[in-house]
């Protein structure tokens, strides 16, 4: 495939970005995107250019880095894949292709398609934990009864990877979805019932305090997440939320 790819280029946080037009060719439908950009970037160096840099680690979608805003969508325009594991079979010979950064004010842009998301980070350290001791105190897991509906609800929350692709599907710039997985994969457990009420009040705390943005039930952030975060952890977390403000 012959294609045209648009990519925001962006020199560093303090430098205003422009989207910049680059031709590719010969890109093979069985590529996955980030090989079709390690192909661009291949041609880029061999001719003195500066390569696009764009997030990646485990390239088969566990990590969460490589976020990327295809043609408007988060990860692109297939569903339940990040942006690795989408291949270029998704796309026809002559398309022209945007890439961009995720946009949201709390994932300011460090360069290129690289965005700062250690937002998220600080949004886990103010609750999303539970304060056991295992070093020489090992509990077997098996001796605390655990509903098997809350378990597989509270395993389904858990395949959160953070990625961001709720954020920037939101309007809003919403960051609740991924705050609601990491309450609920607590909260439905009894392991996390000691520290319920501090964990869902500090982590919306935090949340808010990182400037994302409010949710408005859009719905967009479940369509976009390549695990398929349910909205109802939202539900659950203003429940959680309820509940601790009260106390």
């Amino acid at each position: 495939m012959n294609l045209t790819l648009k990519i925001w280029r962006q020199k560093d946080a303090n430098t205003q970005g422009k989207i910049v037009d680059y031709p590719i060719s010969e890109v093979s439908p069985d590529m996955s995107f980030l090989e079709m950009l390690d192909v661009l970037n291949e041609q880029l160096i061999s001719k003195g250019e500066e390569p696009v840099e764009f997030d990646h680690d485990c390239r088969e979608g566990i990590c969460g880095t490589c976020s990327l805003q295809i043609n408007g969508e988060p990860h692109g325009p297939d569903r339940g894949v990040t942006t690795c594991q989408l291949h270029m079979r998704m796309f026809k010979d002559g398309d022209t292709i945007f890439i961009e950064p995720f946009r949201a004010n709390a994932f300011p842009v460090i360069k290129d398609l690289i965005v700062d998301r250690s937002s998220f980070d600080r949004i886990q350290q103010a609750g999303g934990f539970i304060s056991v001791n295992t070093s020489g105190n090992t509990i077997d897991a098996n001796s605390i009864p655990v509903n098997k509906h809350d378990a597989d609800k509270s395993f389904d929350a858990a395949t959160c990877i953070g990625c961001g692709a709720c954020v920037a599907a939101c309007k809003n710039a919403s960051a609740m979805l991924f705050t609601s997985a990491k309450v609920s994969q607590f909260a439905l457990l009894p392991q996390g019932q000691v520290e319920a009420t501090d964990r869902v009040m500090n982590m919306v705390r935090q949340m808010d305090l990182e400037g994302f943005g409010n949710c408005t039930n859009t719905g967009a952030c479940e369509i976009e997440c390549p695990k398929g975060i349910s909205l109802e952890n939202i539900a659950r977390m203003n429940r959680e939320y309820l509940k601790a403000s009260t106390k």
